[in-house]
């Protein structure tokens, strides 16, 4: 993840950001050094703080920014289209769970909205299928172009 690479090109010291996002420095810290996962509602924060795409964060586009961006989440969007993105593949929520080691009952919950999606496994469903996690997220409504070749 980009958040460090992103807080020192903005100057600032991990304390500043952690009071900007509302949590101490060492969770901050945490997260930074991916000790631990950024939750997805903090990550949308730290988006939102320094106008920058999840997907620029999460290191799946060199492209900081997509215009017109939404920025909260759309918890109905994301239902739809992670039930979509199975569906179209032809997979199973039996035969996803074991593509991207999380269990059917996740999934299952992601996609009835019982759930928020953790950001490892956001990250987990873009990697595998190629596509925007701001997509997914319902903060862009077109699917942009990735990295070819995404880092694992």
């Amino acid at each position: 993840m980009r958040l460090k690479e992103i807080r020192e090109a903005n100057s600032l010291k991990q304390i500043e950001v952690a009071n900007k996002m509302k949590v101490s420095r060492s969770v901050y810290g945490m997260w930074e050094v991916e000790q631990d996962i950024i939750p997805i509602r903090r990550l949308n924060d730290f988006c939102n703080e320094f106008n920058v795409s999840f997907d620029y964060v999460l290191e799946l586009t060199d492209i900081k920014n997509y215009p017109d961006s939404n920025k909260e989440i759309d918890i109905n969007k994301l239902q739809v289209r992670l039930t979509t993105l199975r569906k179209n593949a032809k997979l199973t929520q039996d035969k996803l769970s074991t593509k991207l080691e999380i269990t059917r009952s996740l999934i299952s919950k992601y996609e009835h909205n019982t759930n928020l999606i953790l950001t490892s496994y956001l990250l987990s469903y873009s990697k595998y299928f190629n596509i925007s996690s701001d997509y997914l997220v319902g903060r862009i409504d077109y699917i942009p172009k990735l990295k070819t070749t995404i880092k694992s």
